[in-house]
């Protein structure tokens, strides 16, 4: 398989694995989008890492396969190609990505999936399709300009540039460089500590924000109302507050 899942510690790793460059085939965006749905549903997953290895993330869309397709082709397409991203956008748990090298087109795309990033000093990022007589067909033209706003986001469609992991950081593009070889150790321990907090109520926090963000404020604020009340039914709840009485705070043991 061209993408594996790996548990551990609560963490799935969401690892892809077609070198060299991980070029995001039809069956990896096909398995991407089984492993985000898996993972959804799986209880003993409670945070999910996306990480490409050591050396890139991935640089793209499988180009040679793309130019083999024509108009309806395409057509017939590009939903399943948004729908595997979609899934993994939409898996209600935190996803941070663990970006190192390359992290192009769909790769980029992919990154901006998850809730937080965290880049190498060697990553560089960017959307080239333009660079194809192309746009962004997996998200990007949307969740980039909700991300860093309209201005920033075309320029980087428009140019078809690519960022380093200092500009992506001051874009907002990425939310932490560290050195590459501790991207993944990193990332794995953000995850990780997100696993051990109250599963309802992190999923909660992501639908809110991200349902919030598609929306006016009076829905957002309803669909905040609503999950806020509906989690004092919960036992996380009971145990969070009971914790922060008798212990003092943080120190609650979640299940």
């Amino acid at each position: 398989m061209t993408v594996h899942l790996e548990v551990a510690e609560g963490v799935g790793t969401l690892r892809l694995d077609r070198p060299p460059m991980n070029a995001l085939d039809v069956a990896m965006q096909d398995r991407l989008r089984e492993l985000a749905e898996e993972v959804t549903h799986r209880d003993d997953v409670r945070a999910v890492v996306v990480w490409g290895g050591e050396k890139v993330f991935a640089a793209g869309a499988d180009i040679k396969e793309m130019q083999k397709m024509d108009h309806a082709a395409m057509v017939a397409r590009s939903r399943g190609l948004q729908d595997a991203f979609t899934a993994v956008a939409r898996i209600p748990k935190p996803v941070v990505a663990a970006v190192t090298g390359y992290a192009l087109g769909g790769g980029c795309e992919l990154a901006l999936c998850a809730d937080y990033r965290i880049a190498g000093e060697n990553a560089k990022l960017g959307q080239p399709e333009i660079l194809l007589g192309l746009i962004p067909g997996a998200g990007g033209t949307q969740r980039l300009s909700r991300l860093i706003g309209p201005s920033r986001a075309k320029d980087l469609i428009f140019t078809g540039r690519q960022v380093k992991a200092d500009e992506a950081l001051t874009l907002g593009l990425v939310d932490r460089v560290v050195p590459a070889g501790e991207v993944y150790e990193q990332a794995h321990a953000w995850a990780a500590r997100l696993a051990a907090g109250p599963a309802i109520a992190l999923r909660a926090a992501k639908e809110a924000v991200d349902a919030g963000l598609e929306t006016d404020i009076d829905n957002g604020l309803t669909i905040e109302r609503t999950w806020f009340a509906g989690l004092f039914a919960t036992e996380d709840r009971a145990i969070g507050m009971r914790s922060f009485v008798e212990e003092g705070p943080g120190k609650a043991k979640f299940v």
